[in-house]
C-alpha cells in the first residue's frame, strides 16, 4: 500500500480512512501489509501493517555500519530492511540531492514542492518494489498514483488505486489540470478503481472516461471508540453549541455555515458556534462573521487533532457539515459517536449511508438554519437523533470495509491468472 498520511500524524480524513481501512483488512486474517508513507516518525502504530518510510530508502548507495544505520533509523525502521532495499537500487540517482544514508527527504506533509515530492516517492517506489514481494499494489489518492503505477511496471502485479477524492471535489470544478493528469493516469493503470461514494464513482466515470465494470464503491466507516473518548466530559455552559470541523476551504462550505448562524441568531441568543479547523478561506471566515456582526457569538479554535477533536465533539450539541463536494466525510460519523446530531449536505458521500441525520443542500441556509435552530430548540428531536445516530453508527465498521477490498483484490488476482 502506497500512501501519503498515517495516524497520529494526519492532516485530513485521508489519513484516517488508510488507518481505518488497513486495520479493518487486517482483522479478516491472512494479511500481510507493507503501508508506505513519505515519512514516518516512529509512533505509528505498527501491529496490523508495516509501516515504511520512503525517506528511509535508500536510492543512492552507502557504505554505513549497521550501529549507525540503528541511531540514524532505528526508530522507524529495521537497520536489515535498510540495506534490504539498498541492494535493490536500480539506476544511478547521485545527480539528485541525497542525505547521509542515500535517502531522499520527505516533509511528509503538503509542502509548495508537492509535486516534487509526489515524483521523488515515485522513485523510491521503484526500490521497494524490487524489495518487498507482493500479490497486489494499492495506491491511496493521487499522490500515490505514480508511485503504484512505477511499482506496477516493476513487479507485474495488479494495480488498485483507492479514489478518496477527485480535483472536481476540492476546487469545485476549476480543475488544476496537472492533478487532473496524475489522477486519470492512476486510473487508467490501475486494474480496478475503488471509490469512498456512488457520487465519486459516478465522477470517475463520467469525468475521467473509466469503464463503470472497474469501478466499485466501498464506502468508508470509523474505528469504535474507546471508553476513555467516548466517556470525555467538558464543562458545559448555558449556551448550545454548533460545530463545524474541518479545513476551511472552498470545498466545505464554510461560508454556508456563517450565514445559516447568522440566521439562527435572529431568532435566539443562547447558541454559540465554533468553526474548528485551519485552511485559506480562514480569515475570509472572520471577516464574514464580523460583517454578519455575530463574531461575539463565534468561535475560531484552529486546526484540532486526535483527543482534541473528540473534546470539541463533547463540547458541541450539533455538528454541521456544508460539504459543497464531499467524496464521503468521516467527520459527521465521529459525532454520532459521540452522541452529537449532525446535519449534513446531500452532496456528500456519507449521505449514501447515514439515516439518523438531517440532510440539506449546501446551498440552502435557510433549510440549514431552520435544521440548527430545531436541534437546540426541541429536545425530543435532539435525543431521536443522538440515540438512533448512536445505534446506526455501531453497524459501520472498517472490518466489513475491508472485506469489499479483499474481494477486489482476488477479483483482480485471479483476472490475471
Amino acid at each position: 500500500m502506497f500512501g501519503w498520511e498515517f495516524p497520529p500524524h494526519i492532516l485530513g480524513g485521508l489519513g484516517t480512512a488508510s488507518y481505518g481501512l488497513t486495520k479493518g483488512m487486517w482483522e479478516n486474517g491472512d494479511m500481510d501489509i507493507t503501508f508506505v508513507i513519505p515519512k514516518p516518525w516512529g509512533d505509528e502504530d505498527k501491529n496490523f501493517a508495516h509501516i515504511l518510510g520512503a525517506n528511509s530508502t535508500p536510492v543512492v548507495w552507502r557504505d554505513v555500519n549497521w550501529d549507525y544505520v540503528q541511531n540514524r533509523i532505528g526508530n522507524v525502521m529495521n537497520p536489515q530492511t535498510y540495506y534490504d532495499l539498498r541492494d535493490h537500487i536500480y539506476a544511478d540517482f547521485n545527480y539528485m540531492r541525497t542525505n547521509d544514508l542515500g535517502c531522499i527527504e520527505f516533509s511528509g506533509r503538503y509542502p509548495d514542492n508537492l509535486l516534487e515530492e509526489i515524483n521523488n516517492y515515485s522513485i523510491v517506489a521503484g526500490v521497494i518494489a524490487r524489495t518487498i514481494p507482493c500479490d497486489v499494489i494499492h495506491s491511496h489518492d493521487w499522490l500515490t498514483y505514480p508511485a503504484g503505477i512505477h511499482a506496477k511496471q516493476v513487479t507485474g502485479k495488479p494495480l488498485v488505486i483507492h479514489v478518496h477524492a477527485t480535483d472536481f471535489d476540492r476546487s469545485r470544478g476549476n480543475v488544476n489540470p496537472t492533478v487532473y493528469g496524475i489522477e486519470r493516469d492512476g486510473m487508467n493503470n490501475a486494474d480496478h478503481i475503488i471509490t469512498v461514494s456512488e457520487l465519486t464513482r459516478r465522477t470517475v466515470i463520467e469525468k475521467y472516461g473509466q469503464d463503470p465494470a472497474k469501478v466499485t464503491t466501498v464506502h468508508n466507516a470509523v474505528e469504535p471508540l474507546s471508553d476513555e473518548i467516548r466517556n470525555i466530559k467538558m464543562p458545559r455552559g448555558k449556551d448550545k453549541v454548533i460545530t463545524f470541523l474541518g479545513r476551511i476551504t472552498m470545498q466545505k462550505g464554510p461560508e454556508y455555515f456563517v450565514e445559516a448562524a447568522s440566521m439562527v441568531l435572529h431568532k435566539t441568543h443562547n447558541v454559540r458556534f465554533v468553526m474548528a479547523g485551519s485552511g485559506d478561506m480562514m480569515e475570509k471566515m472572520i471577516r464574514l462573521a464580523a460583517d454578519r456582526d455575530i463574531a461575539d457569538r463565534f468561535h475560531f479554535t484552529g486546526f484540532l487533532k486526535g483527543r482534541q477533536v473528540y473534546e470539541m465533539l463533547a463540547d458541541s450539541d450539533v455538528y454541521v457539515m456544508p460539504s459543497v463536494s464531499e467524496p464521503f466525510g468521516i467527520s459527521p460519523l465521529e459525532a454520532m459517536q459521540m452522541g452529537v446530531p449532525s446535519i449534513i449536505s446531500k452532496q456528500s458521500g456519507c449521505a449514501e449511508i447515514l439515516e439518523n441525520v438531517i440532510k440539506v443542500d449546501y446551498w440552502d441556509i435557510h433549510a440549514m438554519a431552520d435544521a440548527m435552530f430545531s436541534l437546540v430548540s426541541y429536545p425530543a428531536l435532539h435525543n431521536h437523533l443522538r440515540d438512533n445516530g448512536l445505534a446506526e453508527i455501531d453497524t459501520i465498521q472498517w472490518k466489513k470495509a475491508g472485506a469489499k477490498v479483499i474481494d477486489i483484490y482476488k477479483q483482480v488476482i485471479n483476472n490475471r491468472r
